[in-house]
């Protein structure tokens, strides 16, 4: 069990973060799925993990880098940083130019071979100083 969950943690960072695939959304996310991130809040359900991922996607020409995943029960940790240049409007910021590197740990609930819920943490703060909205 865990080595699947742990599969469809990784497919949802590639195809759906990185890719913005919607079709995948559907077949890997519950139509409950909510993600818990005050930054970035979103719809439940598919859609909502895709539009959630849109804005660093579009403003930044994002890539999510998985480094590490583990689980335990119906959880999956992972470990990833996102990449990019900042060449689109992000954050209500206009584009710099400026590459992008954010650091962050989410945790997923798998229920019925499905992501059903998202908490993740990420350097918000690292990203503003990147861009230069925040002094260092």
């Amino acid at each position: 069990m865990s080595t699947a969950n742990e599969t469809l943690v990784a497919r949802f960072f590639e195809e759906v973060c990185t890719e913005g695939r919607s079709d995948v959304a559907e077949q890997i996310i519950a139509p409950s799925f909510i993600a818990h991130d005050p930054q970035v809040p979103s719809e439940q359900g598919p859609t909502g993990a895709v539009e959630g991922t849109q804005a660093f996607r579009d403003g930044a020409e994002a890539r999510w880098e998985v480094q590490e995943l583990f689980s335990a029960g119906d959880r999956v940790v992972a470990r990833w940083i996102g990449t990019g240049t900042h060449s689109g409007e992000l954050m209500g910021v206009a584009p710099t130019g400026k590459s992008l590197t954010v650091d962050a740990i989410s945790i997923f609930r798998i229920s019925e071979g499905k992501l059903a819920e998202e908490w993740t943490v990420w350097d918000t703060l690292g990203l503003l100083q990147q861009i230069g909205v925040v002094s260092p």
